[in-house]
């Protein structure tokens, strides 16, 4: 099971791209889409430099699982309004839930994790619960 510690940041001045592996789902998204940008034979995997603050922020929010996110790096960028946002949850085919909105997520040893994004086992063989970690595919998880 990946460190859940680990935290690996990827900045271009304008814009920082946080990874978190202990949240990917390995769906492979990131590098299919922007292979520029994140190659996983590469080290670092991430170079930021290989596309626009406007693409990188674009494919990032298209992360399943929240692994990656992003942070603003201007100070002079105003922040943006609060507003109530809807929860969306996904039933992703022989897959995780995908749940996109703002959720606090408390693990057995009673920790909670804000995300804006993530992925829950459905299959119930992830070794990070409640989170999933790709054992769908491995188990051969499908939709009953």
């Amino acid at each position: 099971m990946p460190n859940q510690a680990i935290v690996k940041e990827y900045s271009n001045g304008e814009v920082t791209i946080v990874w978190q592996p202990a949240k990917c789902i390995h769906s492979t998204l990131c590098f299919r889409s922007l292979p520029q940008v994140f190659n996983p034979q590469q080290r670092p995997w991430v170079k930021v430099d290989a596309a626009t603050t406007e693409r990188l922020i674009e494919q990032v929010k298209s992360c399943p699982s929240g692994a990656l996110s992003y942070k603003m790096d201007q100070a002079s960028i105003p922040a943006a309004t609060t507003k109530t946002e809807v929860v969306k949850v996904k039933v992703t085919p022989n897959g995780p839930l995908i749940v996109q909105g703002a959720i606090e997520v408390q693990d057995k040893t009673g920790a909670t994790t804000t995300h804006t994004m993530t992925a829950l086992c459905r299959c119930g063989a992830s070794a990070n619960k409640p989170y999933c970690d790709g054992s769908h595919q491995r188990v051969g998880f499908t939709d009953q």
